[in-house]
């Protein structure tokens, strides 16, 4: 299987398709924090980019719990994880995809 685009977003309906999963299961992903998702244009959406193969970024999990162990609101993770940070001179998203898992978790924690 192809990597899909870093800037696509993907929906339930999507995700659902991709990885083969019920609606419920995929929510469960998200709930469970193997996913984060924002709303976007009022449709609840997941970055491509935390998707690898087929499947959830196992490095991703880690890493959302530590943010919302900071409060960092959903919205806020999917964020923190897209945008360029100076300290990585990449994206968070893009460092871990890297195999920079342990480096971003010690930025996110000191945050």
């Amino acid at each position: 299987m192809t990597d899909l685009p870093a800037n696509e977003w993907l929906t339930v309906p999507d995700l659902v398709d991709l990885l083969g999963l019920t609606p419920a299961k995929v929510r469960r992903l998200i709930e469970d924090r193997h996913l984060a998702a924002t709303r976007r244009d009022g449709v609840l959406s997941v970055p491509a980019a935390f998707l690898r193969d087929g499947e959830p970024l196992t490095e991703l999990r880690g890493t959302i719990i530590v943010l919302s162990d900071l409060r960092f609101t959903d919205d806020e993770i999917v964020e923190w994880m897209l945008a360029p940070n100076d300290l990585l001179d990449t994206s968070p998203i893009e460092a871990l995809l890297a195999g920079r898992k342990a480096e971003v978790r010690r930025i996110a924690q000191a945050l």
